[in-house]
């Protein structure tokens, strides 16, 4: 079942899943790659769906060497890529972050360990906490050859070591189409720092990752 709750945003929307509070998930322990990236030099993209894109945007925003993160709709048409219309579950959207990172500083394998072990639980199928639809499902979209053979080496290393006790849900998908959201979405946890969603959901995952991965933590936060 789909939550909602009255919420005053930047433009005046009335917003969905995302505005309830939740408690954050427990993190997890990640290993280390055994497939790890072999990329050229030069800037790269990655996309990633972990549910509200909120949280994921901001545990990506505090990485070092990531330029950029936009929250948005992948996947669907681009008539259909509104929040109140994905927010239905029928668009075939899926809520996610585009990533843009450099992997001379961080490598696509080294982003995949931190997106499992903080900013998603891959064991969910589409939903994440109180976040429940197709929307919010957990997927990787590789955006190129090297990036599927490392995504498809990851996700089988965290099946076999069984870390969550349950079946892993994430998908690899196929690139369609990123659709950026609508601005008010855009690096909403710095922000919107005092957001009961962000205080009791998000701001966990980055407290996380700080702890988790200290030579990857960044405190500055990657503003659009």
């Amino acid at each position: 079942m789909r939550r909602r709750a009255l919420g005053l945003l930047a433009a005046g929307v009335l917003a969905a899943s995302c505005q309830q509070p939740a408690l954050a998930e427990d993190v997890m322990a990640t290993p280390e790659a055994a497939v790890q990236a072999r990329e050229a030099p030069g800037k790269k993209v990655a996309i990633f769906a972990g549910g509200c894109f909120w949280g994921v945007e901001g545990v990506f925003s505090h990485l070092k060497g990531v330029t950029s993160v936009v929250s948005g709709y992948h996947g669907g048409n681009r008539r259909d890529a509104a929040y109140e219309t994905v927010g239905t579950g029928r668009t075939g959207h899926a809520e996610a972050v585009r990533v843009v990172y450099d992997p001379a500083v961080i490598r696509y394998d080294q982003l995949l360990r931190v997106f499992f072990a903080v900013a998603t639980n891959p064991t969910q199928l589409n939903y994440q906490g109180p976040d429940h639809g197709t929307q919010y499902r957990n997927a990787l979209v590789p955006m190129d050859r090297e990036q599927t053979r490392v995504a498809a080496g990851y996700l089988a290393q965290l099946r076999r070591l069984d870390l969550w006790g349950k079946p892993i849900v994430t998908t690899v998908e196929p690139y369609q189409a990123f659709y950026p959201a609508e601005a008010y979405h855009q690096d909403f946890m710095v922000n919107n720092p005092d957001h009961g969603y962000i205080k009791r959901w998000d701001k966990p995952k980055v407290a996380a990752l700080r702890r988790m991965f200290p030579d990857l933590y960044k405190i500055t936060f990657t503003r659009n």
